[in-house]
Parts: C-alpha cells; sequence; structure tokens
C-alpha cells in the first residue's frame, strides 16, 4: 500500500460534507445508478472519488453489483482500489474475472498487499497467479511469502529506494526522479554500500536543500533505527510509533537492505491485533473474521468453546453453594448477598485484568514486572474496604443480622482482594507459560473469581455464624 498519495479529499468532499457522508452518499447514489443500469452516470460518479472512499463504497453493495461497480473504473484506478477492498471482496472479484482482468489487477499491486491477498486465496490459485506474474513482480512476491506470516519480512515492499554514497546530489534527484512512480515512499532513501548492507539514511528534505554537486555522504545519517526479517509484526509498529516514523527499513541476518514497512501497513496491523485482543477480551475466537462475512454457524462454533468452559465452571460455583445448604437453612439471609459478592468480585477481576492485559499489548508492562500485581492488590484492598463498608451500613439499615451484615462486608474485602491479584496474575501467569495473555479474559476472570468469592463467603459465614451462638 502506497503511502506518498494525493493528501487533498476529492471535490465533492469540499461541498461541507463530511468524509463518512460523503462515502454514504457515494454508495447510495452508487447502487441507485446501478439499479437504474445507468453505467455512464455511475462511471462520471465515481471520477472524483478517493479510491479509499471507492472501495468502501462497493464493499457496502450487494454482491451481485460488485464485480459490475468495480468494472466501471479504468486499469490503474481498478488496481489502486483493489488493494483498499476486504479480503472476502477481493476474492469474490477474483471469481468473477476473466483471467486476463485478474493478472492485470494483481500484476499492478503492491508487493506487501498482494501477498495479504495470497494469504487468502486457495494455494492452486495462488501457485497459478503467481506463475502469469511479471518476472520482477514474481521475484518480489515470491521473497515475501518466503517469510513466515506475522513478520516484518511478510509485510515489508521491496520497493524502496537506495543510493550509494559516491552519488552527487544531481544524481540522487535524478535517480529518485526515475523510481518516484515505481517505489512506496520517496520521503525516506537509504544509503548502502556494494553488498547492499545498509550504513545509512537521508531525508528527501536534505537532498533537495543540499548543492547539486554534493556527494550523498555528506548527508547521511549514520544512526538508522532499522528491524529484522525475522522481527514480530506488532514489535514493527511500536518501533513506528515510537520513532513517528513513516517507514522502518528492513535488514536481513547480513544486514542487507531487503524491504521497508510503511507507516500505512502498520495502521492496519494496529487494527488487526487490536481487534485480536478486544475479541479475546470478550473470551472469543475468531477475531480476524467480518462479523458480516461469517457464515452464523462459524460464528456460533467461534464462541462455544469458551462458553462451555465457563458453563463447567460456573456449574462448580452452582456445586458450591449446594454443598452449603445446612448453613443457608439456617441463615437463608445469606443468599441474599450471593450475586452481589460475586458480581462485584467478578467486575474487579476484570478491570484487573484488563489494565494488565492492555498494558502488556502496548508494552507499558513486562512480563516480568509483577509490581503490577502488588499495585492491583493494593487497589483491591482499597475499593473492597470502600465497598464492604457500604454493604455492612447498608445491611444493617435493611435490618439484615449483624453477624449476616459483617460477614458479607468482611467477604467483600477479601473477595476483591483475591480478584484483583488474581485479574492481573493470571494473564503474567499465561504469558510465562507461553500462551497468549489475552486468553485470561474477563469472562473467564469472573468465573474462576465466582468460584474463590462462594468458597470465601460461605467459609467466612460460617465461622463468624459459630461464634455468634
Amino acid at each position: 500500500m502506497t503511502t506518498d498519495r494525493d493528501p487533498n479529499p476529492s471535490p465533492s468532499a469540499s461541498q461541507g460534507v463530511s468524509r463518512r457522508e460523503l462515502r454514504d452518499l457515494v454508495r447510495e447514489q452508487l447502487r441507485t445508478l446501478l439499479d437504474q443500469r445507468n453505467l455512464q452516470g455511475a462511471k462520471a460518479l465515481l471520477v472524483p472519488v478517493q479510491p479509499p472512499d471507492i472501495a468502501e463504497a462497493i464493499e457496502g453493495l450487494p454482491e451481485t453489483i460488485q464485480a459490475i461497480a468495480f468494472r466501471l473504473l479504468s486499469k490503474d484506478r481498478a488496481s489502486e482500489v483493489y488493494e483498499h477492498l476486504d479480503s472476502s471482496v477481493q476474492q469474490l472479484l477474483i471469481e468473477d474475472f476473466k483471467r486476463q482482468e485478474v493478472l492485470d489487477i494483481v500484476d499492478k499491486m503492491s508487493p506487501d498487499d498482494r501477498a495479504k491477498l495470497f494469504d487468502e486465496l486457495p494455494a492452486t490459485l495462488v501457485r497459478r497467479l503467481v506463475g502469469q506474474l511479471s518476472s520482477a513482480e514474481r521475484e518480489a512476491t515470491a521473497l515475501l511469502l518466503g517469510y513466515e506470516a506475522g513478520t516484518a519480512g511478510r509485510i515489508m515492499t521491496p520497493k524502496y529506494i537506495s543510493l550509494k554514497e559516491g552519488m552527487t546530489v544531481e544524481q540522487a534527484l535524478e535517480r529518485i526522479r526515475r523510481l518516484a512512480d515505481v517505489t512506496e515512499t520517496i520521503y525516506y532513501l537509504y544509503v548502502t554500500d556494494g553488498t547492499r548492507r545498509l550504513t545509512g539514511i537521508v531525508s528527501l528534505r536534505d537532498i533537495v536543500t543540499a548543492q547539486p554537486s554534493q556527494l550523498i555522504g555528506e548527508l547521511v545519517t549514520r544512526t538508522v533505527v532499522s528491524v529484522t526479517t525475522e522481527e514480530h509484526q506488532e514489535e514493527v509498529a511500536r518501533i513506528i510509533q515510537r520513532y513517528d516514523f513513516l517507514a522502518v527499513p528492513v535488514v536481513d541476518r547480513e544486514q542487507r537492505l531487503v524491504g521497508i514497512v510503511t507507516v500505512d501497513d502498520i495502521i492496519d496491523i494496529l487494527e488487526q491485533e487490536t481487534t485480536k485482543d478486544i475479541y479475546a477480551l470478550g473470551g472469543l475466537q475468531g477475531g480476524d473474521d467480518d462479523y458480516f462475512q461469517t457464515n452464523l454457524l462459524t460464528v456460533a462454533r467461534q464462541r462455544v468453546v469458551w462458553l462451555l468452559v465457563l458453563l463447567v465452571t460456573n456449574g462448580i460455583t452452582a456445586g458450591i453453594i449446594r454443598a452449603q445448604d445446612d448453613l443457608l437453612q439456617e441463615m437463608v439471609l445469606l443468599a441474599s448477598f450471593i450475586p452481589l459478592l460475586l458480581g462485584t468480585g467478578g467486575n474487579v477481576g476484570a478491570q484487573s485484568s484488563t489494565v494488565v492485559i492492555r498494558g502488556l499489548s502496548i508494552d507499558r508492562i513486562r512480563l516480568g514486572d509483577w509490581r503490577a500485581v502488588g499495585r492491583e492488590a493494593i487497589a483491591g484492598a482499597l475499593l473492597g474496604v470502600a465497598l464492604g463498608a457500604i454493604v455492612v451500613l447498608g445491611a444493617l439499615l435493611f435490618a439484615y443480622p449483624l453477624a449476616v451484615a459483617i460477614a458479607a462486608g468482611v467477604s467483600l474485602v477479601i473477595i476483591s482482594v483475591l480478584a484483583s491479584v488474581a485479574g492481573s496474575a493470571l494473564p503474567f501467569l499465561f504469558g510465562r507459560l507461553g500462551f497468549e495473555p489475552s486468553l485470561m479474559s474477563a469472562p473467564f476472570i469472573t468465573t474462576v473469581i465466582d468460584m474463590v468469592g462462594v468458597l470465601t463467603y460461605f467459609a467466612i459465614a460460617r465461622i463468624i455464624l459459630t461464634q455468634g451462638r
């Protein structure tokens, strides 16, 4: 995906209409014109619209007319719009196109976007498409597909501009002009030696403000932040975010420059990773899937695993309550506080787990930094004391026996501490065991706290009631 695009909106967007309103307007007008079979009107409508907005408009159309709308675009425009389409729509269009139409579009795609598309297609179709690409594009695609998914090597683009230190500024500018149309970005120029090893970086600003006779070696910055091809894409995203880069160079084990990762690709990755984390926090699987493009049976299958686990653990909680039947018969009022205690404990644990999981995902908390557990334990104690006091006062106000009020208040303090510790410690434990910390999601933490909370409550109630006799 290219980054050096026209930043100005389309003419239609300058008439006091927001971008979202413009997209909705284009989609509705496009659908109306296509329903009326007014293809010339639909084609004219799309002329001033930016490619990302065209892509979103096409995605909002019924599947039966998406291909018709796409065919209204010129070859060059179609290739750019295709990169912005959702993978499910891309696959649908491939099925509707003739072979040569597919090749023309895929061959003009950026290598990183092409590799992303190929990850979603059947292997047999990928092999056929790769074999029909031009030699340069086939080589670029094979390079990216050779790296493991989710790494810098897989998401990088090999289309960058490299310079030599012995070049003059005038020679560098000539090279930039010649390659500008086929490279991802020209704002960063990478300096390499005779073996393609990365030796420095120079900005376009430095070049255009320098004298034509100056050597690139006089302008180069030697301190370069780079990533290796094996670096995980999340770490690449953190580096670009930390240093406010538009792009970061990617080197192999011999420090040879093999590509760059641009900020627009990182934005897509951050969206994907955030979606995964949010789904995991809700006890869901399949966070990469488009909800409205996914079969409902698949949706149910993805959700049922955690729900079965939670069902079993809740069954254990019910069994614990059933085992305390003698105590509940003696003091039936104890049962009225069970929902309050379990709900509060689950909420406290969910808050702690959310804080820790989010801190781990954005690299603000390290797996070995157990201070977060201590902080959450103290926070849980403070919350428990405050909430416990309110519960005791409320219970006495509604004429509950003193023993029941004290049992509920003390239990709430202990449950809050245990919930905070469990909610903050379990993601660390899972991370240490090699699992994804976000698997310790709010639903799971809640059910664990339910079991522990019930045991704690009845144990304290039994002690207090026994001593009160």
